[in-house]
């Protein structure tokens, strides 16, 4: 029996080149795979196929490419499969996993017919592999009829409450599976650190903390133990510095310092790796000239080597194509597969037809790319595929989980909606509103559903929410529908205008609630050259401001929208983000007080055009000089701002010791006081700030958080536990270290100084 080979890593770190990218798979050092009864199941099955077959599972197509349609990039309405072309697929190339829907969503019971489809024609393969079918339910499974659709990755952040993620990944794992789907193209693990970037709004936001420990706590939610029917296999994505491109736009080139990649941008996947995220997928960009996808070092020496990871390294659409298309790093196609594959990913998204199947055959019998390397990715996508049961059980069954689209899971739908709105400004404390008020709602994004949900919600730019989500509410719905409203567009997306008419019924109500933001997109469509807010929406509220009614700002967007012209003029402002099929819900419930605000900000929102810096900024970032020039840093609002309709009060600020050894801790505990007149949650913030250090230190960073729950005049102790990795930043040498010296801890305005020996 062969012998199956991963690849010993170098642990030492270099700086990547172009010619290490394109070394030959042979010259990878290589150890046996750990001996395990998993490891030899998948051994024995590795050894039994023939080249053709290893290369099939390492394929991934899309649905379009077997489906009716005038060719291979669509398919025809209504969806229906073409049998010649799965069997093409399944026989002939043997293809091991297919993945995305046919242009519309699909009911649970199309997607268990499509699947088990599949899954039948891959039994009657001598080796009865099964297929591996990926979905991006990033926000539930939404490209199902009826799912639970949840607030998007920006919005979770916001909530600061790790243990509703997870919750809200774990129903949309069962509901994932309820659709018969086991892989779920998430956690994006991206950092939000640009506000151009079109899909911030699918990150945790900007920090480092806050990401990666809310990635674990959707890891955790939607693998459970590998191997339930209810859970899928995560996918942490996009590996390495996607989020962070130089223009603000999607897959264009990023310069990223290799000592900030390693602080900024890697611990998230470190931590993914350690929660045992078994997939990942490759950022389709470029850093510092080099494509991730021909990226050795990035793909073997640090993923491989340094993280520890095991599982399956997949592309993103059509990545490794664009090595030769888009990147010209490749002078050919097979050039590109040689590269990328010899370079460490595991699966190719090709995914329109089956010329990688074909090419890399040929690169393997040429010598091109080592058989050795073959199997060390094939062996990892049926462990994955063993993983997952789904050699005992390829396709769940839709009967088997009543709870798909319950109230239950609406309820836990809205509770995340509730606590991801953020309270921003509450001048004269206007909110929350007295039952009865007549209010006039209005603007782009009051009576769509597009702006609740975003992209990836029934199709990819999210342009069928309102079609698919009329028995959910929208904002302009939920009020109108209690009698005490009255809906005028004001101005529209489409370009409508009837400010004149929104001004009028102004003047017969009591306060005006106006929605403003974006329609929904994604990736290279929402591409933009601007983020300050429209002429018209400006337009409409400095309108309706002069009829002197009080306005309450309400924005449904997916990354920050400028608004500093208007800021002074509305009297509060709720940060919405994209709060999903129940967001509308949520609002009204917060606006009349019958839920309290407990959403933070986790980004930093910026005042200015082109002022764009982060909350942990450093210290040379806030220059100011008197009489001449103000400080670039002069934001909207920060990082972790949010209001409350009740008042929270902390003291007592008490460390275990002011003084630390490099493997010792430091116990931290606040008291907060709920001082207010009614229950409240309230998020309670951790910073450090290292004081001195060799590389210019920031000015601060999140290094924990604790979502609490106080009754009126009640009262908590929250305790956090630091040790030498809250203090650790990335050195010159690029060696993670904590520096002997001073740090200030930081709980709201209450500080102590410690000191690292």
């Amino acid at each position: 029996m062969q012998k199956l080979y991963i690849i010993l890593l170098v642990l030492i770190v270099v700086s990547c080149n172009s010619e290490s990218n394109k070394e030959d798979g042979k010259s990878m050092s290589e150890k046996p795979i750990k001996s395990t009864e998993l490891d030899n199941e998948v051994a024995s099955l590795l050894s039994k196929m023939t080249l053709e077959e290893k290369v099939g599972q390492m394929t991934q197509i899309t649905l379009d490419v077997v489906t009716k349609g005038d060719n291979q990039y669509s398919s025809s309405q209504p969806y229906k499969l073409d049998s010649a072309l799965v069997y093409k697929a399944i026989h002939t190339y043997k293809v091991g996993s297919i993945l995305n829907t046919p242009g519309v969503p699909l009911s649970r019971q199309d997607w268990y017919k499509t699947i088990k489809t599949f899954q039948d024609e891959a039994a009657k393969t001598p080796r009865q592999i099964p297929i591996i079918y990926g979905i991006d339910a990033i926000h539930g499974v939404n490209y199902t009829i009826g799912a639970t659709l949840f607030p998007q990755q920006i919005g979770l952040a916001a909530t600061f409450n790790k243990d509703l993620v997870k919750e809200a990944a774990k129903i949309s794992a069962y509901e994932t599976r309820a659709s018969s789907i086991p892989w779920n193209f998430s956690p994006v693990l991206g950092l939000g650190r640009n506000p151009l970037w079109p899909r911030l709004w699918e990150t945790f936001g900007e920090d480092v903390y806050l990401g990666k420990t809310m990635g674990v706590a959707m890891i955790e939610g939607y693998q459970g133990t590998l191997g339930d029917p209810n859970t899928v296999a995560s996918c942490m994505k996009h590996y390495l510095g996607y989020s962070v491109p130089l223009s603000g736009k999607d897959r264009t080139p990023a310069w990223i310092p290799e000592r900030e990649l390693r602080q900024y941008f890697l611990p998230a996947f470190k931590e993914a790796v350690d929660a045992g995220s078994v997939t990942l997928m490759i950022n389709s960009g470029e850093i510092n000239g080099v494509p991730v996808h021909a990226s050795k070092f990035l793909l073997t020496d640090v993923l491989r080597g340094e993280l520890g990871f095991d599982g399956i390294a997949v592309t993103d659409w059509a990545d490794i194509n664009y090595l030769h298309t888009r990147h010209k790093v490749a002078e050919t196609i097979k050039d590109a597969i040689k590269m990328s594959v010899n370079a460490g990913i595991d699966m190719s998204m090709v995914p329109h037809d089956f010329e990688f199947s074909e090419l890399l055959v040929e690169l393997v019998k040429e010598g091109s790319v080592s058989e050795e390397r073959i199997n060390d990715a094939v062996s990892r996508i049926l462990k994955v595929k063993m993983q997952l049961g789904l050699f005992e059980n390829p396709v769940t069954d839709p009967k088997d989980y009543p709870d798909f689209g319950s109230d239950k899971f609406a309820e836990v739908s809205k509770k995340a909606a509730v606590e991801s709105f953020t309270l921003l400004k509450n001048k004269n404390n206007i909110l929350p509103l007295e039952k009865g008020a007549k209010i006039l709602v209005t603007g782009p994004t009051a009576n769509t559903m597009r702006s609740l949900n975003g992209g990836w919600s029934y199709n990819w730019q999210g342009s069928e929410a309102d079609n698919y989500a009329k028995d959910k509410n929208t904002i302009a719905e939920t009020f109108t529908n209690s009698g005490n409203a009255t809906f005028i567009q004001g101005v529209s997306f489409e370009g409508e205008n009837n400010i004149n008419e929104a001004v009028k019924a102004a003047k017969q109500s009591d306060v005006i609630l106006l929605c403003l933001g974006e329609n929904s997109y994604t990736e290279t469509p929402g591409n933009t050259n601007s983020i300050l807010m429209p002429k018209d929406q400006i337009d409409l509220a400095k309108a309706l401001s002069k009829t002197g009614k009080k306005i309450i700002l309400v924005l449904l967007e997916g990354r920050p929208i400028i608004f500093n012209e208007i800021e002074p003029l509305v009297d509060a402002v709720f940060m919405g983000y994209l709060p999903g099929n129940y967001g509308a819900d949520a609002l009204t419930d917060l606006l009349f007080g019958i839920e309290n605000p407990s959403g933070r900000l986790p980004i930093n929102y910026p005042k200015h055009p082109h002022a764009f810096v982060n909350y942990n900024h450093k210290h040379s970032d806030n220059i100011s000089v008197p009489n001449y020039y103000d400080s670039d840093y002069d934001q909207q609002y920060e990082f972790g701002d949010g209001l409350s309709y009740t008042s929270f009060e902390y003291a007592d600020l008490s460390i275990s010791s002011k003084e630390m050894n490099q493997d010792g801790s430091i116990e931290v505990s606040v008291n907060v006081t709920n001082t207010g007149s009614r229950k409240g949650k309230e998020t309670v913030l951790l910073f450090i700030s290292d004081l001195y250090a060799s590389i210019t230190p920031e000015v601060r960073a999140l290094k924990g958080y604790d979502k609490i729950t106080l009754d009126k005049g009640e009262s908590k102790k929250v305790s956090f536990t630091i040790t030498k990795d809250e203090l650790s930043f990335v050195n010159e040498n690029l060696e993670t270290v904590a520096e002997p010296g001073d740090f200030e801890i930081r709980i709201r305005d209450l500080k102590k100084k410690i000191k690292l020996k």
